[in-house]
């Protein structure tokens, strides 16, 4: 298999509001990022990725940009940037940038201009239309609640955004427009930026004519907007415009993307990206369709999706491996048992993810097993998409608003966004202020301080597994064989790679599990090469209650 910087990488993403504040204001900044470049580098990590940090009205918390090449006012200037991203090269470190061009803030210049009028230059850089029967011109429903138009008064005119309605959807048909963005692009690629994650990245291309969506539970109009019937023709194009002439890492957020579309999007003669984030194995614990409905999923099915990916993507394409991010719930508290397994089943998690073919990604916070947390109070939690949900159903709609709360509770976006834990210092070492979001209330027992302290900490084996991973390229590179796929409590695989054989045991439960060891195991001379317990040989036996065990042969 072909080598690459990317896929031996071991990526660790920042939220620049809730890492850490250093003027005491409450909100996070680039000088208390390069303040911690040091424990970064500590981890062993060797790309940060960083959320938005351009200029921003912060509707969707940066998701809104108003102008994509200056810094957002909060985190910092331009001049902070600049010295962020020496100090991570500096460490032999790498910086991805956070794309977002499926739309921009209606703040943005482009939208000021777009709005004035039908005439206006501007105009076809969005997506206007006309009322249809008085109403929305189709029945699309954002991914925040509602409708995904909005009437403009002054033209008359409603404007698509399949987000909050200040964030516009860019009109990805318009040449104009998608140069624009590969000339921003590069603006940040010359100034030594090292990739992308692109936001949305299989929305920008609409179905002609905007046909209504197939009616159901749920957002409606999805089949006319994800995996559109231009997107890969766009892809090439920047790939030629723009990645191609960089040596970049890039990775797509793909929201209900196929395997046989990622294949495309990340396949390795393909020319779009090199990887993409799919959806499937975080989309198994939702109740039809349904996002603050859960379930337990059962070990089966997870592991169903999991192989799926990692059979059919060897030597095709290139996988993402990813537990949680600023969009998800805490993976031990939804994957694990944060209480009385916390430790343990963190590091089982994560000794999966370092163990798989793909680039790993460890969102901030993970490395020391931050949990959810519970807020008492929809009052407390910040998030947009929260709160035009909890407005739809609750004071409009009359549903329990208990009901919804857990819900909320259990796959909040702010459960991954309240502030990074450094210390149990007041506000967790995070700031002198106010935070812009409460701090979960477990700061006292789980914060860095205790990790760094604590030879048995998840930080510590967290560590450990990355160094792990760049000793042992089968961990990168390795084929995948699972075994006992119905097996309820264990996942079991062995990675081949240039005549070396790994197997990997895990117990994913809170009981002892019974382990038998293939057969076609037997006779390998297989030691120990790292676990979440005491270093015990391969064979047959019982493991303990989220047990993680690697053996290299």
């Amino acid at each position: 298999m072909e080598r690459a910087w990317w896929k031996e990488a071991v990526v660790y993403q920042i939220y620049p509001r809730s890492f850490m504040d250093s003027n005491g204001d409450g909100i996070g900044d680039l000088p208390g990022i390069i303040s911690k470049l040091d424990y970064l580098k500590e981890l062993g990590v060797d790309v940060i990725w960083l959320s938005p940090c351009y200029k921003s009205p912060n509707d969707d918390n940066g998701y809104d940009i108003s102008d994509y090449q200056d810094i957002m006012d909060e985190f910092g200037t331009m001049e902070d940037f600049k010295t962020l991203l020496d100090g991570i090269h500096e460490r032999d470190m790498k910086l991805v940038m956070d794309l977002v061009v499926n739309h921009t803030s209606d703040e943005h210049p482009w939208f000021v201009e777009s709005r004035k009028s039908k005439d206006n230059p501007y105009r076809d850089y969005y997506i206007w239309r006309d009322p249809k029967d008085g109403k929305e011109p189709n029945n699309w429903t954002s991914y925040f609640s509602g409708p995904a138009w909005e009437f403009d008064e002054t033209t008359g005119q409603y404007y698509l955004h399949l987000f909050t309605r200040k964030q516009p959807d860019l009109n990805w048909e318009n040449e104009k427009v998608r140069y624009e963005i590969y000339d921003m692009m590069k603006f940040w690629l010359d100034m030594g930026c090292d990739g992308f994650r692109m936001d949305v990245a299989n929305l920008y291309s609409k179905v002609p004519g905007l046909p209504d969506g197939i009616p159901r539970k749920g957002r409606i109009g999805a089949e006319n907007y994800q995996n559109g019937p231009r997107i890969h023709e766009f892809f090439h194009e920047m790939n030629r415009e723009v990645l191609s002439k960089y040596d970049i890492m890039t990775v797509g957020e793909m929201s209900d993307v196929p395997l046989e579309e990622a294949l495309k999007y990340a396949g390795k003669d393909r020319h779009e990206l090199n990887m993409v984030f799919q959806f499937e194995h975080d989309d198994l614990d939702t109740v039809d369709g349904e996002r603050w409905a859960y379930r337990k999923v059962p070990l089966p099915e997870l592991k169903a999706v999991l192989s799926k990916w990692q059979v059919a993507m060897n030597g095709k394409a290139w996988n993402s491996l990813y537990w949680t991010n600023h969009d998800q719930p805490r993976t031990v508290s939804r994957r694990g048992n944060d209480k009385e397994y916390r430790k343990e089943s963190q590091k089982l998690l994560y000794t999966m993810l370092m163990t798989m073919q793909g680039t790993p990604y460890i969102y901030q916070g993970e490395e020391i097993g931050m949990t959810n947390v519970y807020f008492d109070s929809i009052e407390d939690y910040d998030d947009v998409e929260i709160h035009n949900c909890w407005r739809e159903r609750v004071i409009k709609g009359g549903e329990d608003p208990e009901k919804l709360l857990d819900g909320i509770r259990y796959r909040a976006r702010d459960n991954a966004r309240t502030p990074m834990q450094w210390s149990d210092e007041e506000n967790g070492g995070f700031t002198t202020g106010t935070p812009w979001l409460k701090v979960n209330p477990n700061y006292k027992e789980i914060n860095v301080k205790e990790s760094l302290a604590d030879e048995d900490s998840i930080f510590h084996y967290m560590q450990k597994l990355i160094r792990m991973r760049k000793e042992n390229l089968i961990a990168v590179y390795g084929d995948f064989k699972e075994y006992e796929p119905d097996n309820r409590q264990l996942y079991i695989y062995e990675r081949n790679y240039q005549d070396q054989k790994m197997f990997v045991v895990l117990n994913f439960s809170d009981q002892e599990a019974a382990f038998a060891m293939p057969e076609e195991w037997e006779k390998e001379k297989a030691k120990f090469l790292i676990g979440n317990y005491p270093k015990k040989p391969l064979e047959s036996r019982t493991f303990a209650p989220w047990e993680a065990a690697v053996y290299i042969r």
